[in-house]
């Protein structure tokens, strides 16, 4: 028989066994209480990292608002604090334990070429915890630039007429009167802060609206901002008050050079100036303005044969230096061309810097001369000014004249031509690239601190012969005047002495004129609406189109509404970061 099995003593497992279990549930019921801890700890720093990028927000928001109830308070440059190191608050107005927020404000995107459009608010929220974070928003200044035709004041017995066809945004702050039995289009929206009278004889594209608010004109005090903008670039001239109307001792004229031999002058380097100083006395030599044969210095004929003046060599002689009889027939002459104080044409095509007769000179340039300049222009490259970044880093896209100025020329830039009296459109003014293709390389802004006013000169109108017959004497081109640009004036924008002969001399399309087309492309922002012409033929036919460029890419630093517009958002590494250096970095 096999013994039975033996028994042994267990008890000392059991109690190893119930040890273990209660060691894996006490880690268990640890485990779980840290999970819970690690959880509410997780959730806590979300909520205060949320609490926080609202706090910077709402800052960025808060300071947007300031701006727009007091725009004085946006720099030209640098940066303004706005807020430093203050309490935040919640929405109902309790402080918020340990945050603290700055807030900053400053132009920005100069690279982008859109200089003054663009600027930054930057809002820097921190802890008692060390937590730092920073948000910056873009804005947008709505620039005045946007509307195709602005007045503060309509004037009296001036109203929309005719066949009048406006595009682009309007406003007045004005009432707008309407011509009865007119066919007057608004092919954009038109707002007034008044009332429109004649509603029913225009269409409204995209509709009106009444007693919308007044929109303030900018102040003396803003133009003068463009000064400093221009003295950065070597763009600030000074200049003189004398002269009477549509006339300066100051003239720029435009000019845009093809440097690299490809047949356009469309590429970015290809935009200069040069500047012409008249001497004391001398307004009429610089715009051409009309006067008696014997004392014309502008004009000239190019007879070959006739004159015993005309010699081999000299084709052109100007009118002042013929004598006796000589002098009405080269003015009555079919030949005889007028052009602007300076021209080297008034010096047999040759350039000097002084000009013939002693009236003026032109202004040098005082930067870097491009030896590609000096290959094209040869001795006037050193009195070209560079109006752009690439030939001179400096260049803010502003141009001032403390005085008056005359213009004409053809623009390959983008530049805001600012004046602290008069601005004369002594000549065609037109972009290098035509602003009807719809590419937004050129624009050229020109604001005045007083009117801007197409001269009644010899190259914008017809002259009057010494045989009463009327010619028109512009050398290039024909009749019409063209201005490619977004015009700004705290006075009037007008056509010198648009009321007087001639009134059947140049044709505007099909239609006979006294000085033809006034085509313009951009668009006019006034004080108080001025006049062209009139109907009983004299002056200019208005033919006016707006410049879409100059909604979404404005001349540089041209005036603005006041109103700061959202756009783009970014999130900013808070490591190192110092606003001073940002703003400094952003606005180069």
């Amino acid at each position: 028989m096999s013994a039975p099995p033996r028994l042994t003593d267990q008890r000392g497992i059991a109690l190893f066994t119930v040890l273990l279990l209660s060691l894996a549930l006490s880690a268990l019921v640890i485990g779980g209480s840290l999970v819970t801890t690690n959880s509410t700890m997780i959730r806590r720093y979300g909520d205060r990292m949320s609490m926080i990028e609202n706090a910077a927000l709402a800052g960025l928001e808060e300071a947007r608002s300031q701006l727009n109830g007091t725009p004085g308070l946006y720099p030209d440059t640098g940066f303004v604090t706005l807020e430093s190191g203050v309490a935040v608050v919640d929405a109902a107005g309790n402080v918020i334990p340990g945050l603290s927020r700055s807030t900053y404000a400053g132009p920005s995107g100069a690279s982008s070429g859109q200089f003054g459009v663009f600027g930054s608010i930057i809002s820097v929220v921190a802890d008692n915890v060390n937590i730092l974070m920073v948000r910056r928003q873009e804005i947008t200044q709505e620039s005045f630039a946007k509307f195709a035709y602005f007045t503060d004041d309509e004037g009296s017995s001036i109203c929309f007429g005719g066949t009048d066809q406006i595009f682009g945004p309007v406003h007045s702050n004005d009432d707008i009167c309407i011509w009865n039995g007119s066919n007057v289009r608004f092919r954009d929206l038109v707002t007034t802060g008044g009332t429109i009278s004649g509603k029913s004889n225009a269409v409204f594209d995209l509709g009106f609206t009444e007693n919308a608010g007044n929109i303030p004109m900018p102040t003396p005090a803003d133009l003068n901002k463009l000064q400093i903008q221009a003295t950065i670039g070597s763009m600030a001239f000074p200049g003189f008050t004398t002269g009477g109307t549509g006339q300066a001792r100051t003239r720029i004229e435009f000019v845009a050079l093809d440097l690299n031999g490809d047949g356009d002058t469309t590429d970015e380097d290809e935009g200069f100036i040069r500047v012409f100083q008249g001497n004391s006395g001398q307004e009429a030599y610089v715009v051409a303005s009309p006067v008696g044969v014997a004392s014309n210095s502008n004009c000239g004929d190019t007879m070959t044969s006739g004159h015993s003046i005309h010699t081999s060599g000299t084709p052109f002689v100007s009118i002042r230096d013929h004598s006796g009889s000589t002098e009405n027939a080269a003015m009555n002459h079919s030949s005889t061309r007028c052009y602007l104080g300076g021209d080297p044409a008034l010096s047999n095509g040759v350039f000097q810097v002084t000009a013939p007769g002693g009236f003026g000179s032109w202004v040098p340039w005082t930067g870097p001369v491009d030896p590609r300049v000096v290959t094209v222009a040869g001795t006037q490259a050193g009195y070209l000014h560079p109006i752009t970044r690439a030939l001179n880093p400096t260049f803010k896209g502003v141009i001032h004249v403390s005085g008056k100025v005359a213009v004409s020329g053809t623009v390959r830039s983008r530049v805001t031509v600012a004046a602290t009296s008069d601005i004369i459109i002594a000549d065609n003014v037109r972009q290098a690239t035509d602003p009807s293709v719809g590419v937004c390389d050129d624009i050229l802004g020109i604001v005045a601190g007083g009117s801007i006013i197409v001269a009644n000169n010899m190259m914008n109108a017809p002259v009057q012969r010494p045989n009463t017959t009327w010619a028109t004497m512009r050398p290039v081109g024909n009749s019409d005047e063209w201005i490619h640009a977004v015009l700004l004036t705290l006075n009037v924008f007008t056509v010198q002495n648009y009321n007087l002969p001639p009134s059947d001399v140049e044709d505007c399309g099909t239609t006979n004129w006294g000085r033809g087309c006034l085509q313009l492309t951009g668009g006019i922002i006034q004080r108080t609406r001025g006049a062209v012409g009139t109907t009983g033929g004299t002056g200019n036919l208005k033919r006016y189109s707006y410049n879409t460029c100059a909604l979404t890419d404005p001349p540089p630093y041209f005036p603005t509404t006041g109103h700061f517009a959202r756009n783009r958002f970014y999130t900013m590494d808070p490591v190192g970061f110092d606003v001073a250096a940002w703003f400094a970095l952003y606005q180069q």
